[in-house]
């Protein structure tokens, strides 16, 4: 590879010399230039050069494995160096090259001036001549990150991502060179589990070759990491480890509150729909066997803390408030052409004489701009009532900003006085919700979850639990260990949670996250098990992917590097448990609470499941007795949904389908 650079570098009139006969020592120009005889006779040696040339090409053009000669050479050396499955010479050539040229991108005082990267972090050629080389040694380095505000953990030019930050702080605190930071394969750069937007680990893993003689490297690295971020120890390694394709499995913990397992609201669609079908199909005794304690619960309720609302109120507000609760009940709820749903009119579109119609239908849309908190496809919804409650709930207690209002610039910072509708509206909303956080699931319930969960255990074909995979893709069989339940619920607050566990050898994008959809879905809506075995097969069904809050990596697991490392005296073994105090004490700060104060706040498990209950298409009434010929299915890997059920289906494109795990 030295012998390439020079040859790169070296000037271009010194690349078009001839080349030297076998029979003959090779000649300077010069040597040639002083010679009178070349000179009288300069076409004929002219001849005698280029035939000469051509016959020592055509000598060494190929040899006996049809590459030309010192093709062999390089290769093996490349293979030596283990790099066998790097590019090849010339895209290698090209890629350094521009490397170079980017690094010389400086101004008259030194400083660069290419695009930041979070890849490539530059200093000055004089920086980097003057730096003194140290080794560097192939490490483990493991690590544990909350993912809230992070675009994932994969490093990549624009976005803010864990990796990002982690490569930021190794070269400050010199464990990668000045010389290598304008570039991480430099190092080697390899990662154990992807991970998600927003997602979180107690402990992943990163590999690389870093320069470790500093016995307080570990503490200067944390040094220059956010809190949300740690490095909980780096250990040497074997020269050719992958900490990717050393990992036999990993642990995924999922944590959600257990209202999640209430069936869905009686009045909302989905609702509708899955006792119109147990009717239908004459099974209400079983269903009402499955559901149990919860059967009644929101008739419960509608007597115990929403009655006494409607109650208190004036009559003329309290007929208001019943009519607005089931406006959408009242709109259209069939989708529109093309897949889409019918929105209700806002104020813009419809006329009235009525001035206090006309008010009460400009409120009816204000929720839908007030929370920021609240994914933007909540718009795109037709829900069963007004506005949702994580909406309301997150909105000011004694004012409402309309739409109007917001429109008008000179208005906005003019708080109008909510009005009684939207008062007792916003009552009956947080009423729900306390509703929901307040049950506590049974014995009973844990075990039916349970139930659905034990269908994944084995090796599966999960098409339908991520994107951008076919049925016969192979890729998509993927070998789940076991997905348990913890039976004893945490209380945080006034909400309940549960802890799931996978145990799986890898997971595709969103595939942890749909399966619990789909278990979930399963046990509230007392569906057949058999249903998560037909989610198998090669239809194609839409499956929700539950909200990124609550999942986080738990661990992977290095079984047989750590049988090998047993065997060898200079080896450690990759076991997280050494730091188990300290992982303990930052899923409890940076991750468990994170994600209790966040639910807290945005209702997102609320949000997610009122969108699911809500949404007026046939996407998931494969949770009904008339099972997935009710559905609306999808033919292939492509084949479109609706704006509104994209974030839900994690086909928006927000997201790289090779982005991450779970």
């Amino acid at each position: 590879m030295v012998a390439e650079d020079n040859m790169r570098d070296a000037p271009t009139d010194a690349l078009d010399q001839p080349s030297a006969s076998k029979d003959n020592e090779p000649k300077t120009v010069s040597d040639l230039s002083a010679n009178p005889e070349s000179t009288a006779d300069s076409d004929v040696a002219g001849r005698n050069r280029r035939d000469g040339k051509n016959k020592y090409t055509a000598n060494r053009k190929l040899n006996s494995n049809g590459r030309r000669r010192g093709q062999d050479f390089k290769r093996k050396d490349s293979d030596r160096a283990g790099d066998s499955r790097g590019p090849p010479d010339r895209r290698e050539r090209n890629e350094r090259g521009w490397r170079d040229r980017k690094r010389r991108k400086v101004d008259e005082d030194g400083k660069s001036t290419s695009e930041p990267s979070y890849m490539s972090i530059q200093f000055p050629e004089a920086e980097i001549a003057a730096e003194e080389r140290k080794p560097k040694r192939k490490v483990a380095v493991m690590i544990g990150y909350a993912g809230t505000g992070y675009r994932g953990l994969q490093i990549n030019h624009k976005e803010k991502t864990i990796e990002g930050d982690i490569f930021a702080a190794l070269v400050a605190a010199e464990a990668i060179s000045k010389a290598n930071a304008d570039d991480p394969g430099k190092s080697s750069f390899v990662r154990c589990a992807r991970t998600d937007k927003g997602v979180h680990a107690a402990g992943n893993m990163i590999s690389l070759k870093l320069i470790i003689g500093d016995p307080d490297i570990v503490k200067k690295i944390n040094d220059n990491l956010p809190p949300q971020i740690r490095v909980w120890g780096i250990q040497r390694t074997s020269n050719n480890f992958s900490s990717y394709q050393a990992c036999d499995s990993r642990w995924y913990e999922y944590l959600m509150p257990s209202y999640c397992l209430l069936p869905p609201h009686p009045e909302s669609y989905l609702g509708k729909k899955v006792l119109e079908s147990i009717k239908e199909k004459d099974l209400e005794e079983e269903y009402a066997k499955r559901l149990n304690e919860v059967k009644d619960y929101w008739d419960e309720v509608q007597k115990n803390d929403i009655q006494p609302i409607l109650d208190s109120l004036d009559p003329a507000v309290r007929e208001n408030v019943v009519r607005r609760m089931h406006m959408a009940d009242r709109e259209s709820s069939e989708p529109a052409s093309g897949g889409e749903t019918a929105k209700p009119k806002s104020s813009d579109e419809t006329t009235t004489g009525n001035a206090t119609e006309t008010k009460e239908d400009n409120s009816e849309n204000k929720p839908e701009d007030a929370s920021a908190g609240v994914s933007e496809s909540v718009q795109d919804i037709t829900i069963e009532e007004s506005s949702t409650a994580a909406e309301l709930a997150s909105a000011p207690a004694d004012v409402i900003i309309t739409r109007t209002e917001a429109a008008d610039e000179s208005e906005t910072t003019k708080p109008k006085v909510i009005h009684p509708v939207d008062r007792a509206l916003k009552q009956i909303k947080l009423a729900y919700i306390a509703a929901k956080r307040r049950y506590r699931t049974t014995p009973e319930r844990l075990a039916q979850l349970q139930e659905a969960l034990d269908k994944y255990a084995g090796t599966k074909n999960y098409h339908n639990y991520t994107i951008q995979k076919s049925y016969s893709d192979p890729s998509a069989r993927r070998t789940i260990r076991s997905f348990i339940v913890n039976p004893e619920p945490v209380q945080i607050n006034d909400t309940e949670w549960l802890s799931l566990k996978v145990h799986g050898q890898s997971f595709m994008m969103h595939q942890i996250r749909k399966m619990v959809g789909m278990a979930v879905l399963v046990t509230r809506c007392a569906t057949p098990l058999s249903r998560i075995d037909e989610s198998y097969r090669s239809t194609r069904i839409s499956i929700p992917k539950a909200p990124s809050l609550g999942l986080l990596l738990e661990r992977p697991v290095f079984e047989n590097y750590n049988t090998r490392a047993r065997d060898q005296p200079n080896l450690e073994e990759l076991d997280f448990s050494k730091y188990e105090k300290e992982i303990r004490e930052f899923k409890d700060v940076q991750i468990y609470r994170r994600i209790f104060e966040l639910e807290e706040k945005e209702n997102s498990f609320h949000t997610f499941f009122h969108q699911i209950d809500s949404y007026k298409t046939g996407y998931f009434l494969w949770v009904t007795a008339g099972g997935i010929e009710a559905a609306e299915t999808r033919v292939g890997i492509m084949d479109a949904v609706p704006e509104g059920l994209k974030k839900e289906l994690g086909d928006d494109g927000d997201e790289d389908a090779e982005g991450g795990e779970g």
